[in-house]
């Protein structure tokens, strides 16, 4: 969309209904896929605390060099075969890098090394990539944020921010020192400093400069961000070209509230506050509008470096993107929302593309700049945590994104993924009309069917919702589960669609709330709620009721875990016969995994005296190791707690694999549609501690 504006003026944003992108072959271009992911902590150990947060990529394609904070460090990454990336190092640097770059042979790294925030300090390294030896150390008088090199090669700019306190005076500002933007000539390595100060309002004496750019007329466009400012900079005379305010957006039709729900009928007016910029042409550039200070518009911008205006704005377009794709961070909703961090622009394949990073949504974005007055999404790219850097290497049209969140606690790992043109393995889950989507718990057929399915959503989201998807991966149906009329908030672990119409839920219990198994109508209404016998559900202490099974007048559940006094390594599968209102009960023989626990995540009926399960530790990452289907056959009759014995049907973890992403811990949902193939589904766990990516796999006749 095209918007006017003043420097000052508040922009109105119209609403965007999120549809279905074209097939990319309908435009006849490829997609782009994930070619590997590598997690840091290759470059040292898996004890080691290593992120990558900016990255960069050598003249000759080959090598990918990331910024490591907490290791103070560069990283190396051979990605001579792209789709099989090999650990190649580290080079400690004596302080925190910020920012890295590639001059040739050259690498750039900007180095923090300050004292404290009233006493920034910092350097430029000048390294042979070769070598990996320091060729020229740059004193910058500053802690510097961003650097960047001028296609020209002439010129490198660093963004010298010194940062603010966020503990002092809540974070506001000004507070001294000031920063600036730092000019090096590469003939000479002499410095100059563009004074940035006196040209925002709400802090001249503070400008902040965070990201800069340059373009192929040595202009570089800096970001104030706090100061919701953008500049850009003559290299060649130090001289200020234009001074921008990036204004201020009122966008409709978003989340606004952290409330276990996505609902975007909120409103949010707010500073932009751009964060990284790219240039796109010698007059047009890109920011993403990330908010620090007091703003955020959780989108991007194209500026006019000539008028300064903006000639187009994502407005709430990208956030209604990733909850159309499962992944929007509802937590989030009553601060920035999906978080625009960076954004890259260049040609592959002859195409221009801009590159947007989701910090909180774990995606990057892909855009079509054919016509950049009107950019066209053509794909979301999932990623690890926190995708922080992002760099493209055209000459092997290859992306790299750098991810930073490391907590090894809940197997998550900073990260370097791999990006080139070809169709992923997997279908990804879309919806249709913006229904939201995420944690799927489980998976059912709809009798009758061919080629529908139905799920549910967990305790992540409240109340809980039925929805409906087709075989094809579209979710375009929705239900609200109520109980006497209000709307019902469970942890449904378990669905299965019933032939007599409605559905059976698997509740699992938390605290003073009971495991349950309940009865749904086909408006989704409660009709019953069915307590687990007092002697079981006193033994289950945590992961309870995992999935649910439908079978004549029998109805089966699945409990994930050992319950007290069973023996170890067992699970149980209850049935509950719904005209004698009895429970019996068997013993299901857990596999041993390497590391943490294994359990069962999903019952399905295959006929009626063969189940199949889903079995699963709780491992992600390169520590999954158990990720399978079962089937096991049930006696004709039985006393006490027989143990069944099962069959491997299906190694899930070569599929989880396929697309060279974060291995996802939870598979959770099984279905064998009308259609006779089968289904699975893992559940993203809404994008809490968790990178969000969900995997829907097509199995084929496998049951």
């Amino acid at each position: 969309m095209s918007l006017r504006r003043t420097s000052a003026a508040v922009v109105s944003v119209v609403t965007f209904a999120a549809v279905l992108p074209a097939p990319a072959s309908a435009h006849g271009r490829p997609d782009l896929r994930r070619l590997a992911t590598f997690p840091v902590y290759l470059n040292s150990s898996i004890d080691d605390t290593a992120a990558a947060e900016i990255s960069t990529v050598t003249e000759d394609g080959r090598t990918v060099v990331y910024t490591d904070s907490p290791g103070r460090r560069l990283g190396f990454v051979d990605i001579a075969d792209p789709s099989k990336p090999k650990p190649a190092g580290t080079l400690a640097v004596g302080g925190e890098p910020t920012s890295v770059a590639h001059l040739g042979r050259l690498l750039l790294a900007g180095v923090n090394t300050s004292a404290s925030f009233t006493d920034p300090s910092g350097k430029l390294l000048v390294i042979d990539s070769r070598s990996r030896r320091t060729v020229r150390e740059i004193d910058l008088g500053g802690q510097p944020d961003s650097v960047a090199v001028a296609p020209s090669g002439r010129y490198i700019a660093v963004a010298i921010e010194n940062q603010r306190d966020e503990d002092v005076n809540d974070g506001a500002i000004p507070q001294t020192p000031a920063g600036w933007l730092t000019v090096i000539d590469t003939r000479t390595y002499e410095t100059r400093e563009v004074d940035l100060s006196g040209l925002s309002k709400p802090a001249p004496t503070d400008p902040e400069p965070e990201y800069v750019s340059i373009n192929s007329r040595d202009e570089a466009v800096v970001s104030l961000q706090e100061n919701n400012h953008l500049v850009v900079v003559d290299l060649k005379t130090g001289r200020i070209r234009k001074s921008i305010d990036a204004g201020t957006v009122t966008v409709h039709h978003v989340d606004t509230l952290d409330d276990d729900r996505i609902e975007l009928t909120g409103t949010i007016t707010a500073k932009r506050e751009p964060d990284g910029v790219t240039w796109i042409t010698d007059d047009l550039f890109a920011t993403a509008n990330e908010g620090d200070y007091q703003g955020g518009s959780r989108g991007w911008s194209i500026f006019d470096k000539r008028t300064g205006a903006v000639v187009w704005d994502a407005g709430n377009t990208l956030e209604h993107i990733a909850v159309s794709r499962g992944h929007y961070p509802d937590k989030r909703s009553d601060a920035k929302g999906i978080e625009v961090e960076n954004l890259t622009f260049a040609v592959l394949d002859r195409v221009p593309y801009v590159f947007v990073n989701s910090e909180r949504g774990n995606f990057t974005a892909v855009y079509d700049v054919s016509n950049p007055r009107k950019p066209r999404f053509t794909q979301l790219l999932p990623t690890s945590n926190a995708p922080e850097g992002v760099v493209a290497v055209p000459s092997r049209n290859l992306v790299v994104v750098s991810s930073e969140e490391e907590d090894a606690s809940i197997g998550i790992r900073g990260a370097i993924q791999i990006f080139g043109f070809g169709s992923p393995k997997n279908t990804r889950l879309v919806s249709a009309r913006n229904i939201p989507w995420g944690a799927l718990s489980a998976l059912s057929a709809v009798p009758g069917k061919r080629d529908r399915l139905v799920s549910v959503t967990d305790s992540v989201y409240s109340p809980t919702r039925i929805l409906g998807l087709t075989t094809g991966g579209v979710i375009d149906s929705q239900l609200t589960v109520t109980k006497d009329g209000e709307p019902a908030g469970y942890d449904a672990e378990g669905l299965v669609a019933r032939k007599a119409g409605g559905y059976w839920l698997a509740v699992e219990g938390s605290g003073e709330d009971p495991n349950l198994l309940v009865r749904l109508n086909k408006r989704a209404e409660v009709q019953e709620e069915i307590a687990l016998p007092a002697d079981v559900a006193a033994a289950i202490t945590s992961n309870g009721l995992e999935g649910v099974a439908e079978s004549g007048t029998a109805v089966w559940v699945a409990v994930q875990r050992a319950i007290k006094g069973d023996p170890a390594n067992t699970a149980r599968i209850g049935r509950y016969d719904t005209v004698t209102k009895t429970w019996s009960w068997l013993l299901y023989p857990l596999d041993t995994a390497p590391a943490g626990w294994t359990g069962l995540s999903e019952l399905v009926a295959v006929d009626g005296d063969t189940f199949a399960v889903i079995e699963r530790d709780n491992q992600r990452g390169t520590l999954a190791s158990i990720k399978r289907i079962y089937t096991f056959d049930v006696p004709k009759r039985w006393t006490g707690t027989p143990l069944v014995r099962k069959k491997l049907v299906k190694d899930l973890l070569p599929l989880l694999k396929a697309d060279n992403g974060w291995v996802q811990d939870k598979v959770e949902g099984l279905a064998i549609a009308g259609d006779g193939r089968t289904y699975a589904v893992t559940d993203n766990d809404g994008i809490d501690d968790a990178t969000g990516e969900t995997v829907f796999l097509n199995l084929g006749r496998l049951l």
